[in-house]
């Protein structure tokens, strides 16, 4: 059984008279990736911000690779590792020299930190690039060298906060590809906010989808897409008779006679597609093509953000 990387509970943080968290519970298994989705402003950002412990919360309880946040921050920072929005790598150092100096910042010792840098040069295919300025890097690169340079210090859990932002298709899916690799084979857990709502259906294990600073569903994006209405079976049919037959014969919602379709309504399971099969078998009716339809984490984005309070209600 997996073990809980973070745990949370009651989390509340405010700015001012803004509330930005409003009493969030939370249970991150070790070894998978956890996605955080929520619009501008929802507190995503803040969140990444105190489970990492760059600031602190108003109250609630929060254990982060078994450790009490509030209690022994010190031993959570030796647990974790963040690569925020914005890339901290230095554009004059090369690439060796950016992975130096961190492993100078964690004392790993001369030989080590140089053993470590190439290892993961290697690792993030920046070999060749290695002796140039970071400068000099294209946006993809400069993100694997800003990730490569979070896991010198070997993290148990990660923090990445938006972390393709910015990269054209090719290199975020580079990056989603090197993500899966860190969890599969080195047992890292990643915490994940992203506005890239395909990159959380990719990539996570489960999504919470965070509004107006109350978490307003959970789940894989499997469980999440089933909260929305609106999925449906389309059958096509060989000719106009088989179609008005089916008609009469399946509920439906929507006909295309050009098409010679019906859309029926479904959550795509295998019950509901058996159950509909039958009673086409029981009329001896012929389908010739099927296509499920099912909402997407956009349907339900757009479906559950700005509805918290009534939601709450």
């Amino acid at each position: 059984m997996s073990t809980t990387a973070i745990a949370v509970t009651g989390l509340r943080k405010s700015f001012g008279e803004k509330t930005v968290l409003d009493g969030i519970d939370l249970a991150v298994p070790e070894g998978t990736v956890f996605s955080l989705l929520g619009p501008n402003g929802a507190g995503k950002t803040t969140m990444v911000q105190i489970l990492s412990t760059l600031i602190g919360a108003d109250s609630g309880i929060v254990r982060v690779a078994g450790h009490d946040l509030a209690a022994d921050p010190d031993a959570v920072r030796a647990e974790i590792g963040v690569t925020g929005q914005f890339s901290a790598v230095d554009g004059l150092l090369t690439g060796t020299e950016n992975l130096i100096l961190m492993a100078d910042l964690h004392r790993l010792g001369r030989a080590e930190g140089r053993r470590r840098a190439q290892e993961l040069l290697v690792q993030f295919d920046l070999v060749e690039a290695a002796g140039k300025p970071a400068a000099s890097y294209s946006g993809g690169m400069r993100r694997r060298l800003d990730l490569a340079m979070t896991l010198v210090g070997s993290p148990r859990i990660i923090f990445l906060d938006e972390p393709t932002t910015g990269l054209d298709p090719r290199s975020r899916r580079t990056m989603w590809d090197i993500i899966r690799n860190l969890v599969a084979n080195d047992g890292v857990t990643i915490f994940l906010t992203t506005q890239y709502l395909e990159e959380a259906d990719q990539l996570a294990d489960r999504i919470a989808l965070l509004d107006h600073g109350i978490l307003v569903a959970e789940g894989t994006a499997d469980e999440l897409k089933r909260l929305i209405p609106g999925g449906h079976l389309e059958l096509q049919f060989a000719d106009v008779e088989s179609l008005d037959r089916a008609a009469h014969a399946i509920d439906s919602v929507g006909r295309d006679d050009d098409a010679l379709t019906l859309q029926v309504p479904s959550d795509g399971g295998v019950a509901a597609m058996r159950a509909v099969f039958d009673r086409l078998d029981a009329e001896a009716i012929e389908i010739v093509g099927l296509t499920v339809h099912t909402p997407d984490l956009d349907d339900v984005f757009l479906s559950l953000t700005g509805q918290a309070k009534e939601l709450q209600s």
